[in-house]
């Protein structure tokens, strides 16, 4: 016989074998103890979580012999005859690929004919959003009053593309995602009866990362066993197979961020690339364990919330009391708004790096999280104090170096607003490949000593990052004064500009600002009563 993929050999047969949705078992088997079984259900959920499964042992269940609980017996004719696809009482339909109105009026014509044995027969429409808006019509009629032997069940990954027609004609059931202690419990289970040998923290590492789909947890697990034949499944070989990192890794990479070492972050994620791991992936992972590290720090009793090992934990707790609450909050902001930008962008390394240096360097980063953590550093320093050091004249006298050339005067506010104009010529004035990159590229002021270069997107923001020199030498030759040069994206620019002079948004304007968006929301969950103007 050829071999047959774990999620599929251990198919639930039964409700007992079905994990995590006891609230939809208790009630089915309830309808068939009372008799009450409607002819419509809609089951809900995402990929992995039971849905088609529960379907079928419903589907045997009603039409089962000897139900023992329940359940069905899984040992009388009709049940066997389910099980290996031969009953004519269950029929199962693609909605994906049989979604067309002839496909339903099949259907319409054969409800009229009486199940061949049995009581019912029960008709399984997978991913039934894919139904074009016709065949829903064709369904109506159908669905709401049907043949008493006729029973169907629709089951989708997205109920809100289900017309509200057909939606208040079935009983719906939603499927949560299944824990994941209880989808390590259960591999754990599958591989004593298979026979295979798999460390306890692969196995839970497994459970985590299939976020709570047992399936995707059966596949990565098949994978695992099939690249490493007759081997000891260990955490190392499922990091490898499944392109991801080792806890260590976020540990190290946090510190290198907390010290601002910026070359230690550059050479992490050297490793990571050069290892094949998912970019992607280790950025996501990387949320978590910002978001592990807040809990860390706000909550007791960590093994009960945190899916971790005892020294995990202990380390995290460690690591969590030397960042503030607020700067891990500014770095999961930071890195889920990077998790986005990954879907869409070729060169997912450079972004990750530039996110990287901006927490590394808060004076790159203008949200207000950034400039809260500059206000911080500012006062640690002046809680500590300025230490000076006094000698005398002659050791001043001998220690002084040669006096360098004299450097030329740092700009004011008044010179940086009146070379802005010149911009446009210095950068014309750079070398072809340079000028194209710089040429949508403005130049801005704020009132304050930089002299701001506004990039359309953060691209260019990194290019003009690693040209500052380059960029202030040209400037100085231009104006004869030292400019200190920041690149900031334009939307972030207008942004401060609008702030500083006063400029106000428009309604629709401070409805799109995400800044806007986060303000309003943080004072709508503490709670704090907000006065209008009019009030």
């Amino acid at each position: 016989m050829s071999y047959m993929a774990l999620y599929r050999k251990w198919r639930p047969k039964d409700f007992d074998d079905v994990i995590g949705q006891d609230h939809i078992v208790k009630t089915l088997k309830n309808q068939i103890f009372s008799e009450r079984i409607s002819h419509a259900y809609l089951f809900c959920g995402t990929r992995g979580t039971g849905k088609t499964s529960m379907a079928k042992i419903f589907a045997k269940a009603i039409n089962c012999e000897n139900t023992q609980d329940g359940s069905p017996c899984n040992t009388c004719e009709l049940c066997v005859d389910l099980a290996a696809g031969r009953s004519m009482n269950i029929i199962e339909i693609d909605a994906a690929s049989n979604n067309g109105v002839d496909n339903i009026r099949d259907i319409r014509e054969e409800v009229k004919y009486a199940p061949t044995e049995g009581k019912y027969k029960v008709y399984i429409i997978d991913e039934v959003h894919m139904l074009s808006m016709g065949a829903f019509n064709a369904l109506l009629k159908t669905l709401e009053e049907p043949p008493p032997h006729i029973i169907f069940i629709l089951a989708t990954t997205d109920p809100h593309k289900i017309p509200a027609t057909i939606l208040s004609r079935c009983q719906r059931f939603d499927f949560r995602r299944i824990p994941s202690g209880e989808i390590a419990k259960k591999m754990q289970y599958y591989m004593e009866e298979e026979e295979i040998k798999a460390e306890e923290e692969a196995i839970a590492y497994i459970a985590r990362i299939s976020d709570g789909a047992m399936r995707d947890a059966l596949s990565i697990l098949d994978q695992c066993i099939s690249f490493h034949h007759k081997e000891t499944i260990t955490l190392e070989k499922v990091l490898d197979i499944v392109g991801s990192v080792d806890q260590q890794v976020f540990f190290s990479l946090t510190e290198a961020v907390v010290k601002r070492d910026s070359k230690r972050c550059m050479e992490i994620v050297e490793e990571i690339v050069m290892a094949g791991r998912d970019i992607r992936q280790f950025v996501g992972e990387f949320v978590i364990h910002f978001r592990n590290l807040l809990v860390a720090r706000t909550t007791q009793n960590l093994e009960q919330i945190l899916n971790l090992s005892r020294e995990n934990i202990e380390i995290l707790q460690q690591q969590a009391k030397q960042i503030q609450g607020n700067t891990i909050i500014r770095y999961i902001r930071a890195f889920s708004e990077l998790e986005n930008q990954l879907k869409y962008a070729s060169q997912g390394r450079i972004l990750v790096e530039v996110a990287l240096i901006k927490l590394c360097q808060p004076s790159t980063d203008g949200t207000y999280e950034g400039m809260l953590e500059r206000i911080q550093a500012l006062e640690q320093k002046l809680a500590q104090g300025v230490w000076t050091q006094k000698v005398s004249q002659g050791e001043q006298a001998a220690a002084a170096p040669p006096s360098p050339p004299k450097p030329k005067p740092r700009a004011v506010p008044q010179d940086i607003k009146e070379n802005i104009n010149a911009w446009n010529e210095v950068k014309r004035s750079f070398d072809r490949p340079m000028a194209a990159m710089l040429h949508d590229t403005e130049a801005g002021y704020l009132e304050d000593a930089f002299y701001y270069i506004l990039c359309p997107n953060t691209a260019v923001e990194t290019y003009v990052y690693h040209k500052v020199d380059k960029i202030g030498e040209k400037l100085e030759q231009k104006a004869g004064k030292k400019f200190e040069i920041k690149p900031i994206l334009t939307m972030e620019y207008n942004r401060q500009y609008k702030v500083l002079y006063g400029e106000g948004m428009t309604e629709q304007e401070e409805a799109e600002d995400p800044y806007m968006k986060e303000f309003l929301q943080d004072i709508h969950e503490s709670g704090v009563p907000v006065q209008t103007v009019d009030e």
